[in-house]
């Protein structure tokens, strides 16, 4: 497993290890979290194998900008864009409508693909290099503790690792369905600070 500097150099091979279907580790502002190419089957299966994780649970994206969100949202709701104007990039998560383009395993129950902007700049110039969406699941086997550092990331399968020093605690991502105004997870961004941009 190759460790690499959040700098240029850094994240042109991490880019290249994703074009290969390979698996990056990098820093957001939660904790690392794990990158492959969303739109490759090969890369999708190794990280599930990486994770020993259940396919039917979906999987989060993350996104450079909102204009990364073409290839994956098939119909942006009204409701999604004062969200993101408030709170990306951020600890939001928002459902989205999904396109043909978004693989069955990155769907969750309602069918719809998760999406965030995250706060962590390095993990937003990852996807802006790769030149598009990455998945996004916490850099550990299923059940177990999320890493904070990236020598704790031992996971088989992983070939480099972002090094984005230890990252400070903090909560999960909220995650909000905005057409329906419904909050699945209450995480960073609290439903106080939410309510104005709900429905009802």
């Amino acid at each position: 497993m190759k460790i690499l500097p959040p700098q240029s150099s850094g994240f042109q091979d991490a880019a290249d290890v994703l074009r290969k279907d390979g698996i990056v580790a990098y820093p957001t502002e939660t904790v690392y979290g794990l990158a492959v190419n969303p739109f490759s089957p090969a890369a999708l299966e190794r990280l599930l194998d990486a994770k020993g994780r259940d396919a039917s649970k979906g999987i989060l994206l993350i996104v450079a900008d909102s204009n990364q969100l073409e290839r994956v949202v098939r119909d942006m709701p009204d409701e999604a864009l004062p969200l993101i104007e408030a709170f990306w990039p951020g600890p939001l998560t928002l459902l989205f409508p999904a396109t043909g383009d978004v693989a069955d395993v990155l769907l969750g129950p309602s069918g719809k693909v998760a999406v965030r902007c995250p706060g962590h700049a390095a993990a937003r110039e990852l996807c802006a290099v790769f030149g598009g969406p990455l998945t996004s699941t916490s850099a550990n086997r299923a059940g177990e503790a999320p890493a904070t550092r990236a020598e704790a990331i031992e996971l088989p399968g992983v070939d480099a690792v972002l090094d984005g020093g230890m990252l400070p605690p903090a909560q999960p991502s909220t995650l909000l369905d905005p057409e329906t105004g419904t909050i699945l997870r209450e995480g960073a961004i609290d439903r106080q600070t939410l309510a104005p941009f709900l429905k009802g």
